[in-house]
This record gives structure tokens, C-alpha cells and sequence, in this order.
């Protein structure tokens, strides 16, 4: 398994009998799909509209195709949304999350988010934001994560990357609201599915579909190197974070594996080569653990090493889970490291904790879930 190449392997075929998801196609291949059956970029243009401007459920719910086109989807593509195994609002009112089913009996977690404040990576003020998952599973192993502790089943297609933001779209839109902000920050690494997740975000920032602005898109890396670069060379438009946690290889190693592979110098050097390249900030994410990566020292030390970087650190109490004994920083210290952080000339933000009380922490509903159900 080769992370940030271009060929992508443990991506199950989603065809239907041979059927084709549609939602796994950009308008680009369902243009040139329509055009080998005969038909123009008229009826393409419609199918496209049904599918990201109606949010249709099923080809029987586009009446205005002819009945040979629809007889040709029929035949040859699927459009299943996803099931929901579980859905569980939080007691604010403001976090509702999902655990989705996929064709395999695989699940992934889909969050909604309303914030009332700004978000700094989304600019998310009074509008709902969807946290979605880029891999059933994760490879990464980061020790605080509970998906990091599930270890790695599969990619997911660009189709169940989309299908998630189209299920929270049709929820939203039945309620009166609207979708503004996509952060992939829920399971799984989106450089390491890197062909199929950049698919799903041309499909989810096409202006003829969903519209989704690139600067209310933020990709959550945990830092792998060759995807960043990557990033940068293609110029792909949307906010960039990248987890940091530690600001020494040997702090970092051992809550970040992938840090033994590509050590702080080389991330540093990508993420300065993404800033030149792209001209845009980098969002950095600091997970604020009691007593780890939480002190004085600590926050010197981050400051160091960003210094003089366009640079935005996201500080984030741990959501805490049961395979890591980790709690969250409080109050006096949070503040304390943030100010240390001014001192460097390094902007931050306290991030607003969403979701605890329904394990909203990336892969904590799923990992429940499968405990409940199957036993420890």
C-alpha cells in the first residue's frame, strides 16, 4: 500500500450488478457516459441537476428525463443513498451524528455541526458544517483517536465520500436549512485515499451541483508528505489543516506513528513549499492533552517551530476514548498556551467541542457501536 501514490488499492468495486454508481462520477464522466448512449450535455446537464440540485433518491424521481434515458440509468447505474445504522443528537441541540452503512456492511461516521461563532477553518458562523470520513478504518494509528485504535479496513470510493455530504444536504434542506462548510477531519487519512477523495471534492465544488465554495472545504491531514506536496503542485484550492500534537519527533512519534516516517523536518519543509507554493495560511491542529503536550514548555516549543510560518493553530481539548487514558486540558492552561502562542506572533483559536455526549470523536459512535452489539 503506497500512501499519497496514484494508484489507490482496498477500494471495493461499488457496482451494483454491474451498475455503476452515479454518485461516483464527476459531470465530466457522466457527460462523456451520456454522450457514448447518444445523448447531449442537455440531458446530462438535467441528470447532474436531479442528482446535486434535487437531491433525487432513485431515477424514478426524474420525471423530466426521457423514458429511454431513464431505462439506460436504470440498467446501467445505481443511486443508493446511504442507510443509517444509527443517528444520535447531542443535548445542545447543536451535533447530530451518523453511522452510515455501506454496500459491505462497513460503516463510517458522518457528523452535523451548527456552531454560533466563527470557526477558523470554515468560517462557519451560524451555518451547518458536515464532518465526513475518507476511509472505513484508518491506517495511521494515532494513540488519542478511536478509528486510529480501530486500525485500517478500506477506501472509500469518491461515491460514499459524496454520498454523505448528499444525505446531511437532504436533512438540512427538510428542515429549511442549507449545508455551508465540508471538513474531511472524520475517519480516516484523505492523502491516503488521495485520488478518490479528490475526486469526491470536484464532485461536492461543482458549480453546476452542491456549489460548495473551496474556502468552506478543509482537508485534515495527518501529515503526510508526499500528499501535501502533492496538494500544492496540483494547486488544489481548498483550506489545508495538518495535525500536529508535538513539536519534537520524539513527542510526536509517540502520538502520531506516521511521525516516524516523515519526521517534523520533512512536514516542515512541506508545509513551507505548500504556503510558497499555494500563497495560502496553513491550519495547524494541536490536540491539548492534560499533561503531554499541554505545558509551557510545550507551547515554546510549537511556537519555535511554526515561527514565522502562515500559520493558524486550531487548539483542541482531547475528546477523550476508551483505548487512550488521555484527558482533555482545562481552563487556566489552555489560555497559557495560547498566550505563549501570541508571544510567537502565531494566531490561535480554542476550538468549540461538539458532540461529546454522543461520541462524536472520530470513529468513538462506530467503535461503540460494534461493542454494543457484538461484546468486547
Amino acid at each position: 500500500m503506497k500512501i499519497g501514490s496514484e494508484t489507490q488499492l482496498d477500494t471495493i468495486d461499488t457496482t451494483d450488478n454491474g451498475r455503476i454508481n452515479l454518485y461516483d462520477l464527476t459531470y465530466d464522466e457522466l457527460t462523456d457516459r451520456l454522450a457514448a448512449w447518444g445523448y447531449s450535455h442537455y440531458w446530462a446537464d438535467k441528470v447532474w441537476r436531479y442528482l446535486y440540485g434535487e437531491l433525487a433518491t432513485a431515477v424514478a424521481a426524474m420525471p423530466d428525463l426521457r423514458p429511454d434515458l431513464q431505462e439506460r440509468l436504470v440498467q446501467h447505474t445505481h443511486l443508493k443513498p446511504l442507510s443509517t445504522q444509527l443517528a444520535i443528537d447531542s443535548s445542545d441541540g447543536y451535533t447530530r451524528k451518523f453511522l452510515l452503512g455501506l454496500v459491505d456492511d462497513e460503516a463510517i461516521e458522518t457528523v452535523l455541526m451548527h456552531f454560533e461563532g466563527q470557526e477558523e477553518t470554515g468560517d462557519a458562523a451560524g451555518r451547518a458544517t458536515v464532518c465526513i470520513s475518507t476511509q472505513a478504518g484508518c491506517a495511521m494509528g494515532c494513540v488519542f483517536c478511536a478509528t486510529g485504535q480501530m486500525g485500517f479496513r478500506r477506501h472509500l470510493t469518491p461515491g460514499e465520500i459524496v454520498g454523505q455530504v448528499v444525505h446531511v444536504a437532504r436533512l438540512l434542506r427538510a428542515q429549511g436549512d442549507s449545508l455551508r462548510n465540508i471538513v474531511l477531519m472524520g475517519m480516516g487519512e484523505p492523502l491516503h485515499n488521495y485520488d478518490q477523495t479528490m475526486t469526491a471534492v470536484s464532485i461536492l465544488m461543482d458549480h453546476k451541483g452542491l456549489a460548495i465554495a473551496p474556502k468552506h472545504i478543509t482537508l485534515s491531514t495527518v501529515g503526510v508528505v508526499p500528499g501535501i506536496k502533492r496538494l500544492a503542485d496540483e494547486e488544489r484550492p481548498f483550506r489545508l489543516a495538518v495535525s500536529l500534537h508535538a513539536a519534537t519527533d520524539e513527542e510526536r512519534m509517540a502520538l502520531v506513528p506516521p511521525a516516524r516516517r516523515w519526521p517534523l523536518a520533512d512536514l516542515m519543509d512541506a508545509c513551507r513549499y505548500y504556503i510558497e507554493k499555494r500563497g495560502r495560511r496553513i491550519f495547524f491542529e494541536w490536540t491539548l492533552i492534560e499533561g503531554k503536550n499541554d505545558t509551557p514548555v510545550q507551547a515554546h516549543a510549537v511556537g519555535q517551530l511554526l515561527q514565522g510560518m502562515d500559520a493558524h493553530l486550531n487548539l483542541i481539548p482531547l475528546n477523550p476514548t476508551t483505548g487512550y487514558d488521555g484527558q482533555p486540558t482545562r481552563g487556566t492552561a489552555v489560555r497559557q498556551f495560547q498566550a505563549i502562542l501570541a508571544d510567537y506572533g502565531l494566531p490561535s483559536t480554542v476550538r468549540q467541542r461538539r458532540g461529546i455526549d454522543v461520541d462524536a470523536g472520530c470513529g468513538q459512535l462506530h467503535t461503540k457501536h460494534i461493542t454494543i452489539n457484538n461484546g468486547p
